[in-house]
């Protein structure tokens, strides 16, 4: 099992580096089976009552088909593991002794498409989130935010083969972003492993059950 290296937030949180934590081989038939077999989902958010295209493409991929994850009101249900990102998966299950269900799959076509600030805090995720985000193809600009000390602000080059671990209470104290980069004209892969609590999520969908037959009986 793999240790944690030197903690990269000065508080409230948790976010270590493992460069070049994935393979030539593994890192070449995950980007390959990305190029050649999925048809990304080309999303829309809703911005001051404005819709735009979300700025990238995106997938996820999950244990079980009933798994939802839902961020800035897109619902995502879980297609089956492709073997490659499997492989991935339980590489770094093991490295680290921590288990996931499902993933997230961004793709950055060049320097123009983005993540804006954010948190992956969801409730679904749980109270304290670990999230395992491994980077393929272009190097891209990776900056985090302390959420009410303006001061502590930092960033980090992501390369590929690169791993970030996010645990403890980074997700309630932090945001992070990738922002556009207009000279990199090459696209990027974003995978990031994430664990969905079961017993929340299914409680989720309780309440909006009750809420859609309400909304139906008035």
């Amino acid at each position: 099992m793999m240790t944690d290296k030197v903690n990269l937030l000065p508080r409230d949180g948790e976010l270590y580096y493992y460069p070049n934590y994935i393979n030539e081989e593994l890192g070449k038939t995950i980007w390959e089976y990305f190029q050649d077999y999925v048809e990304w989902r080309k999303d829309t958010i809703r911005i001051f009552g404005k819709t735009y295209p979300l700025p990238r493409l995106q997938d996820f991929f999950g244990d079980e088909e009933k798994l939802c994850y839902t961020y800035s009101s897109i619902p995502l249900f879980a297609k089956p593991w492709p073997e490659s990102l499997l492989r991935c998966k339980n590489k770094i299950e093991h490295d680290f002794n921590i288990q996931f269900n499902c993933a997230l799959v961004n793709y950055y076509r060049d320097g123009h498409d983005s993540n804006g600030r954010h948190s992956d805090d969801e409730p679904e995720l749980g109270k304290n989130p670990i999230l395992a985000s491994v980077s393929l193809g272009a190097e891209r600009k990776f900056r985090y935010f302390h959420k009410t000390e303006n001061a502590l602000k930092y960033h980090i080059m992501l390369r590929h083969g690169d791993l970030l671990i996010m645990k403890g209470a980074m997700q309630h104290h932090w945001f992070h972003e990738i922002p556009k980069e207009k000279k990199v004209k090459y696209p990027r892969l974003n995978i990031t492993f994430r664990r969905i609590v079961m017993d929340t999520l299914n409680q989720l969908n309780l309440m909006h059950s009750r809420v859609s037959l309400k909304d139906k009986g008035s």
